[in-house]
Order: C-alpha cells, then structure tokens, then sequence
C-alpha cells in the first residue's frame, strides 16, 4: 500500500504455524508455515506468511512479509465508522460498530487483527470457513473496505457537517 513501516511501532503476533510436507524421492521433506499480523495499534494492520524449515525462521520470514503489506484502518473513538462484511474465499467476517466499553467481541484471528489495528470496540462474527488464513484474509478485506467520514465527504463533494 505504500506504508513507511520503518518509523512505526509495529506489535507482532503468530496466529497459527503448520507443518507442512512434502514428498520426494527420499522421503518427506518438511517444512513450516506460519500466519503472523503486525500492528501498530493506531489504525495500521499488516499480514504476512512465511515458510522455512525452522519455525524462527518461519515467523522471521512472515514479520518481513507481513511489514510489506500494511493497510490503514479508519478508526473512529476506538471502533468502526461503519457496518461492513468482509469475503475471501469461503470465509465471511460481519463487523459492526459497538459504543464504548464494549471491548472486542471477536473469535480467534479476527479478534488479534482488530486488536492490532487499534479497534478497542467491535462486534464480530464469523460465517463460513474457520481456516485462520481465509479468516483473517477476509478480516482485511472487510477493514479496506470501510470508509472515514471525510473520506465519503470529498468523495461527495461536500463538507462532513452536511453528511451528518
């Protein structure tokens, strides 16, 4: 997206490792996989996957990865501007807006994605696939999705007290 993710304060999270293999002539050959989201807690969300034969090195190769694909989330007084429905593959990720001290109401991956994007207050549920690739995929594409108040504004073309 174009993020500068070197001045940022980025948290780490591993959400899921698997141990995949493959099979060649002199046997199976295995590897891991590991799902890592990077945050920074004020509207900036990132997810990465890396594979080596080392676990570390795994989750070293998924931060990498992870800091390159960084997505900016509106944040408005700690939740959502608005309802949204996240797809990807089989996974769906209804969010909602919540009021204050509602805290994250989130199962799994999603929770962690919200967390580390900033989002204090949301209410979510999950449809459809509990694969935490496709979840957490949909999660993001969902939070793309969601436009700011003086985003829609200049889209429109008018002043954000006349949205209201």
């Amino acid at each position: 997206m174009g993020f500068d993710s070197t001045n940022m304060e980025l948290t780490e999270k591993v959400i899921h490792i698997r141990r995949v293999s493959k099979t060649v002539k002199g046997g199976r050959n295995m590897r891991f996989a590991a799902l890592v989201i990077v945050g920074d807690g004020n509207g900036h969300v990132g997810k990465g996957i890396g594979k080596a034969a080392e676990v570390p090195d795994a989750i070293r190769k998924g931060i990498e990865e992870a800091k390159k694909n960084i997505i900016e989330v509106p944040v408005v007084n700690g939740t959502i501007p608005h309802e949204t429905v996240g797809l990807y593959g089989a996974g769906k990720i209804i969010m909602k807006p919540a009021a204050g001290g509602t805290g994250v109401i989130a199962g799994g991956p999603v929770r962690s994605v919200c967390e580390l994007a900033g989002i204090t207050d949301i209410r979510t549920k999950s449809l459809g696939t509990n694969n935490p690739n496709n979840m957490v995929n949909a999660t993001l594409e969902g939070l793309k999705g969601l436009k700011s108040i003086e985003k829609v504004a200049r889209i429109r073309g008018k002043s954000i007290e006349e949205i209201r």
